[in-house]
């Protein structure tokens, strides 16, 4: 296992074929939304992962994502006429902007030059700007993300920063973190949701499967997964909000209540190709460790429906991502969205 690796020109092929099949699929299933009036500012959601929330802290420790959704409005026709591919065609479209960080550390943040076979320290600070559209059933966005990896990232800042205010250990590693590499990914999504009618009370049980492909130098990989919710707002959003590469719902919602809940658990399984954050910086050395091919994650949770917003958490287990790892990855996740 390597503590230093060479420049790498892996291609592919995984998630570009995934990419492919998510764009040659059927919107099943969909009926046309009415045109959605515009007006108002939008959803504006924050997003904060953890692995203390889950009792640990290693492997991917945390993030935050601070992310807007327009207003839905009418689309130009080539939009709203286009062949529903990865955005479903006749849907409400929102435009999307979001700013956020991820954090990785190995399993031992004590030593000062890491275990060369544990999970490298890096942090990827990104922007994003998004297009999605949504009919009563299905949901599909296109993502491009762009960023840095490495110590302009200021993931060591931000550990060590909040570690100090909680008076918890500082990091030590950090000397050892990826380098500065620019990061880009395009992320596709296709989402459906099949809920049922009330089986007690106002109570339904929903099922939404997704489709989600990345193509970049930062993750590259192919996902598909599903989530079964019962509650009694299952139409308001397309599951919780969250951060890549866990499959993330819709960062906006539609509530048809005052007050509304649901409670959920999801499994999803990730083909992936590309992982800078193991498999190390593209065109420089840096520290890495062998990924691991397929990554299963499993998580549960529920979601609040209030009149002011709406709030969600969910717990995460993740199977391992190299071949070194000794345990599961697990986090918290935590999002407030509002609507203006």
């Amino acid at each position: 296992m390597a503590t230093q690796h060479s420049p790498r020109t892996g291609g592919v092929p995984v998630a570009a074929g995934l990419a492919l099949a998510l764009l040659a699929a059927p919107a099943f299933g969909q009926t046309p939304a009415a045109p959605a009036a515009s007006g108002g500012l939008g959803t504006f959601t924050f997003t904060y992962e953890n692995d203390l929330l889950a009792g640990t802290d290693r492997y991917y420790t945390s993030g935050f994502q601070l992310a807007w959704r327009s207003a839905p409005y009418q689309p130009p026709s080539w939009i709203a006429d286009g062949p529903g591919i990865v955005l479903p065609s006749g849907g409400a479209l929102r435009w999307g902007l979001a700013f956020g960080q991820n954090i990785f550390t190995p399993d031992d943040t004590t030593l000062r030059n890491p275990d060369p076979t544990d999970r490298p320290y890096a942090g990827w600070l990104y922007g994003s700007i998004s297009l999605s559209s949504t009919t009563p059933t299905s949901y599909g966005s296109i993502e491009l993300q762009l960023g840095v990896v490495g110590p302009s990232a200021l993931g060591e800042q931000t550990q060590n920063g909040v570690h100090d205010l909680l008076n918890i250990d500082r990091a030590y590693g950090w000397d050892y973190q990826l380098k500065d590499e620019p990061g880009v990914n395009l992320v596709l999504t296709r989402q459906w949701r099949f809920n049922s009618e009330p089986v007690w009370d106002d109570i339904a049980v929903g099922f939404v499967p997704s489709l989600t492909a990345s193509l970049g130098n930062v993750q590259t990989y192919g996902s598909a997964g599903l989530m079964v919710r019962v509650g009694n707002d299952l139409a308001a959003d397309f599951g919780p909000p969250r951060m890549r590469p866990s499959v993330s719902g819709s960062a906006f919602y539609e509530p048809v209540r005052r007050w509304g809940w649901y409670v959920f658990a999801g499994f999803d399984a990730r083909a992936v190709a590309l992982d800078i954050f193991l498999d190390g910086n593209t065109w420089r050395d840096s520290r890495s460790v062998e990924k691991e091919t397929f990554v299963g994650e499993a998580s549960a949770g529920f979601a609040v429906f209030t009149p002011i917003g709406r709030v969600t958490f969910s717990y995460a287990a993740r199977t391992r991502e190299f071949q070194a790892q000794r345990e599961t990855a697990q986090f918290g996740s935590i999002s407030l969205s509002m609507q203006f």
